[in-house]
This record gives C-alpha cells, sequence and structure tokens, in this order.
C-alpha cells in the first residue's frame, strides 16, 4: 500500500506543478532557515562545554558600590583564589586570569614586531583546570616559572614554527623578555579563551602576589567538589568579605567595622557563575571575552519556528484551497470502498513526499546561504555533514514537519461526503474558507511583527549613531602601540602636528570608545572616611586631549602648558559633581587627594568641569570620571581635517617609519572602533532583515497561490460581472480587498504584540528612542504594498480574459 501511496501522490503533484512549486519552495524556504538558526542557536548553547568537568566550574563574580560609584565585575581581588582554596573544602582548584589586551611581540634578535591581540597573564593551574593538554612541552612545568609562556598553535607558527617554538625567547613591549614553555591548540569559536593567543606565568607578575583586597582585576575560576550545591556556598562565600575586606580596608580607613560600611550605603557582595552560563547570561563592565545575550537565542528561536510554522501554513492553505478539485476523487474512492484511514494516509503520504523533496532543495539552500549566514551572524559555523545524529534529528523533524503540515488537509478532505461532491453540491463549504483565513492572518501578522522588529533596531542603532556624544568621534585616526617609537615619541607627535591635514594630536591611552580603564577612590581635602570618597574613573592625558576630542568645558579652563600647577590640577565631568554634591562654580578650586595612606598625599586642583559624555556604551549611565596630566603613551589621537585620508595617513605612515624603523604602524578611525561596540546589534539587527524578507517571501507564495485559485474558482463569476459592465479595474478591486481586509486585521494583531516586544528589548539601554507611531505605519504601509502587488497580478490575470472564455469553463 506505501507503493501504491507514493505512486499515486508523485503522479499528483506532477499533475499540478504550480501548486507543488509553491509548497516545495516555501518549505525548503523555511526548513532551510530553521536549520541556519537551530546551528546558530546550538552553537550558542554549547558554549564552553568542552572543558573537563564544565558543570563543576564558576567563576566568582563582585557587586559592588563604593564612593558613589556601583559596578557588577566579573573580576576579583588577586588574593581571592588562594584564599578560597585554604578556607573552602568544596573549592578542589582554582585560576587566575589577568587581562593585557594586545602586546608587540618579537625574537631576541628581531628589529620589527608582531602584534598579538590577547595577551592574558595566566596561573599554572589552568591546563589541569580546564583539562588542556599541551601539543609540545611538559604541562607539570608551563607557567610555573616566571617570564616563561605559552603559545596557542597559530601564535606559535606565525613567530617561529610549530616544532621549534620551545626554549625560544620572546621580548614584549621591546622591554621584558620571556621564555616559550609549551604550544597549546587553538581554542574553538565557542569558548570564552578563543582569542586568547598567548598566556604569560602569573608567577613572575608582581601584583598578583600583593594581599591587595581592594582592587579587583582578576578573573578568577574554581572547580569545585562533585556534588557541591552551590546556593549553600554562596552564604560562606560572602562571609569573606568581614573576614578579609574589612581588616584590608582599616588600614584606610581606621576603626571600619562592616556594619559602617553597609549603613553608609556602601555594599560588596560576592556571587558566583557557572562557566557554562557565561557567554548567554553575563553583561558586566569587564569580560574576558565579548558575550552574547540570551534573549538573542530566544528571539532567534522564535524566528526560526516562525519560518517553519509559515511554511506548515503554506501547505495548509493550499492543500485545502485546493481540496475543492480533489472532491471528486474522494468522492470516487469511498464509493469504491476506501475508508478514511486509508485517505489520511494517502494524503500524508503526498505531504511527506512534498516534505521530504523539500528537506533535500532545503540543505542545497542552507548549504549555498551558510557563507553569507555566518557574516551576517559573526560566526563559523558549518553544516555537520559527518554527524549520523545530526541527520537523524533533521529527519526526525522532517517527518513530524511532514504530519504536521499535512494532517489539517488530510482530515480535512477525508470528511467529505460521497454523495454530495459527486453530485457537486456544497461546494461552498468545500476548501475551508475559514480556517485559510485565519492562517492568512497568522503569516502576516508575523510578517508585520517582524517589520516592527526590524525598524526598531535599525532606529535604535541609527539614535547611537547621531547621538551627540560629548566627543567628536569623526576624523579621529587613532595609531595604536605608539610606545613602539620610543625616545622619538614625542618628536613623531610633533612633526605629525606639522602635517596641512591634521588639526591636532593627543597622546593617551584613555580614549572614549574601548580603551583602557582605570578607577580609583578620592576625597575631599579634610576628609579621609568612607562616606566623603568618591570612586571614579582616573584618565591619563596629555594638554591636547580635551581639544583633539572636542569636549566642552562648562565651567573653568582646560590644561595649560605655560601653568606649572597644572601638573596637580584634575577636570572632573558632570556626573563626579552630582556624587560630589556641588554645582559647577563651587567645584572649581576645591582639592581632592587619592593618597589614602599617604603621610604627605598629593592635593589635586579642580581646575575645569567637562560636559558629560559617553565613555561606556549607551546601555550604561555616565559614571563618574577625572582627567589628570600624566604620561600613558599607548595610544596616538590625531584630528584629521576633511580631505584626502588616504594621504593623511601615507604621511604619518612615512613619518612612524622613518622614527621607529621596524616597528609596526597599526592605525583605526575612532569612529569604527565606536561602531563595533555595537557589533551584537548591528549583527540582529541584519538577521532581523534576513528572515523578514523569508517569511515575507514565504507568506507571499501563499498569498499568490491561493488568489490563483480565488481567481480560479471564481472565473465564472468573473466572467458575468464584465458581460454585465464592471471594468478590469473593477474586477481587480473586489478580487483584491478581500484579501487586505485579512491583511489589516493582521497588522492590527501584530502592532501591540510589535510594541511590547521592542519595548522589553530596548530597555536594555539607557539611552534609547521611544517607539514611534512612524514604525508602525511603514511597517503596516509596506506589508499592504507587498500584497496588493502579490495579490493583484493574479487579480488583473483573472479580469483581463475574455467573458466568453470564463463562461465557457467548467
Amino acid at each position: 500500500m506505501l507503493k501504491n501511496h507514493l505512486k499515486i501522490a508523485w503522479r499528483n503533484l506532477k499533475k499540478r506543478p504550480f501548486f507543488t512549486f509553491l509548497n516545495t519552495f516555501g518549505l525548503a524556504i523555511g526548513i532551510a532557515g530553521g536549520i541556519l538558526i537551530s546551528l546558530y542557536i546550538y552553537e550558542e548553547l554549547n558554549f564552553d562545554t568542552m572543558f573537563a568537568d564544565a558543570d563543576r566550574i564558576h567563576r566568582i563574580n563582585l557587586d559592588v558600590k563604593f564612593g558613589g560609584d556601583a559596578v557588577i565585575s566579573a573580576e576579583a581581588s588577586a588574593p581571592m583564589a588562594a584564599a578560597l582554596e585554604q578556607d573552602f573544602p568544596q573549592v578542589e582548584k582554582t585560576v587566575r586570569f589577568r587581562n593585557l589586551g594586545s602586546m608587540l611581540l618579537k625574537k631576541v634578535d628581531a628589529q620589527e614586531n608582531v602584534k598579538e591581540l590577547q595577551v592574558t597573564y595566566a596561573d599554572s593551574t589552568m591546563f589541569d583546570m580546564f583539562g588542556i593538554d599541551l601539543l609540545y612541552g611538559d604541562v607539570k612545568s608551563a607557567l610555573t616559572q616566571p617570564n616563561t609562556l605559552v603559545l596557542t598553535k597559530t601564535a606559535a607558527e606565525k613567530h617561529f614554527g610549530l616544532n621549534r617554538a620551545i626554549g625560544q625567547q620572546l621580548v614584549l613591549d621591546n622591554s621584558d623578555t620571556y621564555t616559550v614553555a609549551g604550544i597549546i591548540d587553538d581554542f574553538p569559536r565557542n569558548s570564552f579563551l578563543r582569542d586568547r593567543t598567548v598566556f604569560l606565568s602569573m608567577v613572575g607578575y608582581q601584583d598578583a602576589q600583593e594581599a591587595d583586597w581592594g582592587s579587583h582585576n582578576y578573573f578568577t575560576f574554581i572547580k569545585v567538589v562533585e556534588g557541591t550545591n552551590m546556593k549553600e556556598f554562596q552564604a560562606p562565600l560572602q562571609g569573606m568579605f568581614g573576614k578579609y575586606v574589612i581588616p584590608y580596608a582599616q588600614a584606610f580607613y581606621p576603626g571600619i567595622t562592616e556594619e559602617q560600611f553597609l549603613a553608609s550605603g556602601n555594599y560588596l557582595n560576592y556571587f558566583t557563575m557557572p562557566l557554562t552560563d557565561i557567554h548567554l547570561h553575563s553583561n558586566m563592565q569587564t569580560e574576558l571575552s565579548a558575550n552574547s545575550s540570551v534573549q538573542n537565542v530566544y528571539i532567534l528561536s522564535f524566528i526560526g519556528l516562525f519560518l517553519i510554522v509559515l511554511a506548515s501554513v503554506n501547505f495548509m492553505n493550499l492543500s485545502t484551497a485546493h481540496s475543492l478539485k480533489r472532491a471528486k476523487e474522494v468522492g470516487v474512492r469511498k464509493t469504491l470502498g476506501s475508508d478514511k484511514s486509508e485517505l489520511i494516509r494517502q494524503f500524508l503520504t503526498e505531504s511527506g513526499l512534498i516534505t521530504f523533496i523539500s528537506l533535500l532543495l532545503a540543505i542545497i539552500i542552507a548549504t549555498l546561504a551558510l557563507p553569507y549566514f555566518n557574516e551576517l551572524a559573526g560566526k563559523s559555523i558549518s553544516l555537520p555533514f559527518n554527524n549520523p545524529f545530526a541527520w537523524l534529528i533533521l529527519i526526525a523533524a522532517t517527518l513530524i514537519l511532514g504530519f504536521f503540515s499535512g494532517s489539517y488537509p488530510a482530515f480535512f478532505m477525508s470528511k467529505f461526503r460521497p454523495a454530495q461532491v459527486l453530485k457537486g453540491g456544497g461546494k461552498a463549504s468545500i476548501g475551508g474558507a475559514k480556517t485559510r483565513n485565519s492562517l492568512v492572518v497568522f503569516q502576516f501578522a508575523i510578517s508585520v511583527f517582524l517589520m516592527i522588529s526590524t525598524l526598531v533596531v535599525y532606529q535604535q542603532l541609527n539614535y547611537i549613531q547621531s547621538k551627540d556624544l560629548g566627543f567628536g568621534k569623526d576624523q579621529v585616526l587613532i595609531i595604536n602601540d605608539a610606545y613602539a617609537a620610543g625616545n622619538q615619541l614625542d618628536s613623531f607627535k610633533e612633526q605629525v602636528q606639522q602635517l596641512g591635514q591634521v588639526k591636532s594630536v593627543s597622546l593617551s591611552s584613555f580614549l572614549p570608545t574601548p580603551s583602557s580603564r582605570s578607577n580609583h577612590s578620592f576625597f575631599k581635602e579634610g576628609a579621609k572616611d568612607q562616606e566623603n570618597t568618591l570612586n571614579m574613573q582616573r584618565w591619563a592625558i596629555d594638554h591636547d586631549y580635551i581639544s583633539t576630542m572636542n569636549m566642552e568645558l562648562i565651567a573653568g579652563r582646560d590644561f595649560n602648558r605655560e601653568f606649572s600647577a597644572d601638573s596637580t590640577a584634575i577636570i572632573l565631568n558632570e556626573s563626579a559633581l552630582k556624587v560630589m554634591g556641588v554645582s559647577p562654580q563651587e567645584a572649581i578650586g576645591m582639592r581632592i587627594t587619592d593618597g589614602l595612606n599617604e603621610d604627605t598625599p598629593t592635593f589635586f586642583t579642580i581646575i575645569g568641569i567637562v560636559k558629560n559624555f559617553h565613555f561606556e556604551s549607551l546601555r550604561e549611565d555616565i559614571g563618574a570620571l577625572s582627567m589628570l596630566i600624566d604620561r600613558s603613551p599607548e595610544s596616538l589621537a590625531i584630528k584629521l581635517e576633511a580631505g584626502n585620508f588616504p594621504e593623511a595617513i601615507a604621511q604619518i605612515e612615512s613619518l612612524w617609519e622613518e622614527m621607529a624603523p621596524g616597528q609596526l604602524f597599526d592605525y583605526y578611525f575612532m569612529e569604527e572602533s565606536f561602531n563595533n561596540t555595537y557589533q551584537a546589534e548591528q549583527q540582529l539587527g541584519r538577521i532581523f532583515v534576513a528572515f523578514t524578507i523569508l517569511s515575507i517571501l514565504i507568506a507571499c507564495l501563499g498569498l499568490f497561490g491561493l488568489a490563483a485559485f480565488n481567481a480560479e474558482r471564481r472565473t465564472k463569476e468573473i466572467g458575468i460581472h464584465k458581460i454585465m459592465g464592471a471594468t478590469v479595474s473593477q474586477v481587480t478591486y473586489k478580487l483584491t480587498v478581500d484579501f487586505l481586509k485579512l491583511v489589516g486585521i493582521a497588522i492590527l494583531i501584530s502592532i501591540p504584540l510589535g510594541w511590547y516586544a521592542m519595548s522589553k528589548w530596548l530597555e536594555d539601554f539607557s539611552y534609547r528612542i521611544a517607539i514611534g507611531w512612524n514604525v508602525f505605519v511603514w511597517a503596516s504601509l509596506l506589508v499592504i504594498v507587498i500584497s496588493i502587488v502579490t495579490v493583484g497580478y493574479q487579480s488583473i490575470k483573472a479580469a483581463i480574459v475574455n467573458p466568453v472564455k470564463s463562461l465557457r469553463t467548467e
């Protein structure tokens, strides 16, 4: 019987090529989109699961408010790891990482440097902790000695060649020499260490040996013994605050107690986070690697589900619409003895055959689209052709989809009564018009919802791009690793300043876009208690910084080379004054100090107040910040006049090669760095656009098919209308308006849903747009135009047919 069902199914598909194409192509697009999104979600959900005992590894996090500044950080203090191992029998191992960012590396006898973007201090326990094997070297001794390092496979091949790297020496930032003690494989792309290429021994790092409980710069991971209840672990973990932090703080605030600290409105809370939760659930001010959001996984899951459901709805709609043509077939087969279950099996076989063909087409589409999807999503996923389990899931999902898509048409058509359909009666009730209309509304409601979401995402991105940030990011060229010029750095800056297209030049590691960050505690003159502590960013800049960044002073003045006293001057932002509780005019001339434990602390005189500028993401409020004159030679910021940028860069590069021969000339524009901060939102926006287009295409395929069926079903009616004097435009209007009513209902349903969903998404931003009525108008107009074009073609085609032919149609 199965063979017979397949033969009949194949004949029916060949008999209706237009219907078969719409169904097959629509399902294929939905399945292909579902495959791509499933691969994306699978990678996101399996971040860091490749590490040994990943389920037992947790990170220590910190939630602290002090000196008016509240921070949730993924970093802990240097002595935290050792104290955890000592005090907690549940803690089996610990490891610390200290992120250094980019560094210049070269061989001892080489002149030219090679840049490594992600260099990290690490404890030697990292290998045992995460189950990392060495390709070359001894895992027991790697990173156990000062001034040693471990390279990834790619880094080793870049500097020495894989087989020759062990025992070789590298000079870091033209100063310290390190010996290569081991080579490890590159980390997978779904690992929190994916971008790390060089690991330096923590043993030789003096700051890591200090018992400083006040600074938090170390990503600290613990592996707990099996069966540890992490909820019960939190209370004793918090006890470390009273045991270690308060005694440390008493050296700076004599007599302070835990009760006094909390009573002043300050707090410090420790908590843990599972390693496998970090990528999707951690979005702190400091992260070892860029994370995603579980919200994006939910969004893409819904989009993938929508695509599949839309494709299935198409199948149901078109199948029930064409049921009229198969009504007599059902009547004849029932008259000849076929029972209801046999008919259901026949129709389910047809839907299964269409779904299987769609699967083959979907795999081809997904394979072709995967490179573009990877570019959209910033991924490097691949189709798991060699994974039998993946094929099993795909085939099972296809069978379920085939049953789901074909179940309603099968059960619907199997109910036809032979006597009624063979006489040609009951045609008005055949075809499930109400159900079809409901499914069309559902399809377009989803499409409009996705349109609204896409428009809101892009409006928020446009708002970010156009918002007054408080500094000028346009036409600012940043030269990285400026310190590589050595003694020639000041001369290089001066000569760059003389170039015709250069407006101003500033030397500082601290930039409003992602760069160095440094928090310090300050005190007003005459006060050294925690209630009067001001915790804020401390940026080291030069005299040209504020003018180069085009920042606005709202009170006081800028730093001036002619005033020697400016070496102890300081400029604050508006947020700092808010914490201090003074006005800009009152602040000018006040003195503050960061010398907590000094007998003769240095006092800084406030000479200026700069207007608040966004130095963090627009997801965050603007925090307190201070700027003072100090040398910080990591980056050189060059403000360019409008003109020929390539020529200006070439001139700067020529000066660099002359004054820093053999040193890497690495540059970028500040605007690019700013845009990269919102890469996740940009990727989400591009994904929304791509899958919104797919959803509209699937919905239009269904609408196109239904319009064709509707026009065919009403052929004689159209002919009569034309004989009675109806024009082509009147007939077209009559055929089109019924579908537009359904689209209008879909718009009314989707608008409140879209508004609610995107309002929730925007809550992640401290600075965000208000969703305006224009978003809903544009989305509605767009879907109406698309619907008119889709339905109008079939309507016009039917309206221009000769009425004589229409009336002869059987």
